[in-house]
């Protein structure tokens, strides 16, 4: 999988509003990022790395898992498929996002 097909799956899944109120990043590592802009409206998803309030370190096959449906976000954390660091409560609402 590559990281613009889940940067464009990530923007259908978000539209407007996510509902975050705030920022998250996923950082791909060497494959990028992606941004997903709560604080905007309407909200927006892109590729730009910046500050966020919350980061989820993962793998972009991971990432796809998830925005898929084939990995679920709880069990992703606590399976150690992906970390993450800042605001906890934003990445609480992951679910609403993918």
């Amino acid at each position: 999988m590559d990281l613009q097909r889940c940067t464009e799956t990530l923007r259908t899944k978000v539209g407007e509003t996510s509902g975050l109120g705030a920022v998250l990043k996923f950082d791909c590592g060497d494959a990028g990022v992606v941004v997903v802009d709560g604080r905007a409206l309407p909200n927006t998803v892109d590729n730009a790395d910046r500050e966020s309030d919350c980061t989820v370190a993962i793998t972009v096959d991971n990432l796809w898992a998830m925005l898929t449906g084939e990995l679920e976000p709880v069990t992703g954390f606590m399976t150690g498929r992906f970390t993450v660091s800042g605001d906890m409560s934003v990445a609480m609402k992951l679910q609403r996002v993918v």
